[in-house]
Order: structure tokens, then sequence, then C-alpha cells
């Protein structure tokens, strides 16, 4: 997980608070914290997360594919999390 981009791990916890969503929602879930995402950058990005086995990528219909987390995406997800709480104190207390 510490070799993929900020934008990547982005794109992984965006696919996990969603439910098999389609490259069209995580584009517009990503857009509400960065800037307008073009084609050329989400779908590159999902494709290497799919490579990496992070996500798997199904049909939804002809055009149109869904994404979900691996095994490995989740585990990954997790352990970034944990780490990030073991060198950052609690925040706001």
């Amino acid at each position: 997980m510490f070799d993929l981009t900020g934008f990547q791990r982005d794109t992984l916890t965006v696919i996990a608070g969603l439910e098999e969503p389609s490259g069209q929602e995580v584009k517009q879930e990503l857009e509400k914290k960065h800037d307008d995402i073009n084609h050329g950058r989400l779908y590159p990005n999902l494709d290497a997360l799919v490579e990496e086995e992070y996500v798997e990528k199904g049909q939804i219909d002809r055009r149109t594919n869904y994404y979900e987390l691996t095994e490995k995406g989740e585990v990954a997800l997790v352990n970034r999390r944990e780490w990030e709480n073991s060198v950052v104190p609690p925040l706001g207390e």
C-alpha cells in the first residue's frame, strides 16, 4: 500500500465506502475532494489497482464496469489506518 500514490489510496478508500461502484460513481465521489478528474487520470489508476490486485473489476453491462475491494485491498486499508493511528496522536482532543 505504501507504493501507491495518494490518488490511488483515495480511490481505494472511495471504493471501500461504496457498494460495487461504477467508474463514474468513483469519479463523482473523488471530485468531492479533488478538482475535476478526467478519464485519462481515473481509469489508468483504476486499472493499476486491478493489476496490483487491490481491486476487482466486474461488468454491470456492456459499457459499464464496477469495482470492489479484494481481500488484499481490505487488508491494505486496515494496515494503513493502523499505521496512521500509530504515528499520529489523536487529533482534536
